[in-house]
């Protein structure tokens, strides 16, 4: 399913329904923020996890502004143009293509998720730059090959493209993860760039382990991977200075709104070129 930049969503196939009886970490993620677009039953869920993880808000924050600063260094220093994020979950402002069209205004940008109360806000992620494009595609991360089919509807694949991997990993197990990120880099061109976070345990191995029972607890698969575990979706490519991090840590602002301490170290992070 894609939206035309300037023109009203179309849909295909069966009208979907968004299922209110189970939480979905989209919706938790956005209750982390301070954000509105969920319901009570992932309030529910993202309070147990924030009272075995007081400083769980902290992560999600960190996490959100990680993306704003990699998107600035795709932008400003590495000169992409093009941008795919999959995973992108419910629009918080300022989103990908706002960050991305300050330096580039050109830039085009294609986000990519399977839930479909992102979908319901869609046209929130189409309000591009009127020299760039943005465009949204309804679909599984499991999927590699239709993301790219569809997301060569807006990029130029033959050039090179920032691929937006963020808080998503640690939801698919192993042969998917590894699957997706193999096939989505084999389908770009040298230049491009992989950014990704991830959940771990290498800090607060309990704290941790008690939130990713609460996902398991509501029939969310959630996963979390050691440094050199994460390490590995970066094979074969060149990491960018400071390498793979905790998330906070990664080129922090002269005065971060969130300090880097161990409060926010719950992922990691990092940039890698595609040579």
């Amino acid at each position: 399913m894609t939206h035309d930049t300037h023109g009203t969503p179309e849909t295909h196939g069966p009208r979907i329904r968004i299922d209110t009886s189970r939480p979905h970490p989209a919706r938790m993620y956005d209750y982390y923020l301070g954000g509105k677009d969920n319901y009570p039953v992932d309030a529910e869920a993202a309070e147990r996890v924030l009272r075995g993880l007081p400083h769980g808000r902290g992560p999600a924050l960190a996490n959100r502004a990680f993306m704003h600063r990699a998107v600035r260094f795709l932008a400003e220093e590495a000169g992409v143009r093009q941008f795919l994020d999959i995973g992108t979950g419910i629009p918080t402002s300022p989103n990908l293509h706002e960050v991305a069209q300050r330096t580039a205004p050109a830039a085009r940008v294609v986000y990519v998720d399977n839930d479909p109360i992102v979908l319901a806000h869609a046209q929130a992620l189409l309000r591009s730059a009127p020299e760039g494009s943005t465009d949204y595609v309804q679909a599984d991360a499991r999927d590699p090959g239709a993301i790219i089919e569809a997301a060569a509807r807006t990029l130029d694949l033959s050039r090179p493209v920032g691929l937006s991997l963020i808080a998503l990993l640690h939801f698919l197990p192993d042969d998917a993860a590894h699957d997706t990120v193999g096939h989505l880099l084999a389908a770009l061109a040298p230049g491009s760039h992989l950014v990704l976070s991830h959940t771990t345990a290498d800090f607060d191995p309990d704290s941790t382990a008690r939130a990713l029972q609460v996902y398991r607890d509501r029939g969310v698969f959630l996963t979390v991977r050691s440094h050199a575990e994460i390490s590995r979706f970066f094979t074969g490519l060149e990491l960018v200075d400071p390498g793979l991090v905790p998330g906070a840590r990664w080129r922090p602002d002269p005065a971060p709104a969130q300090p880097a301490t161990a409060a926010t170290d719950l992922f990691y992070a990092g940039i890698a070129r595609k040579p």
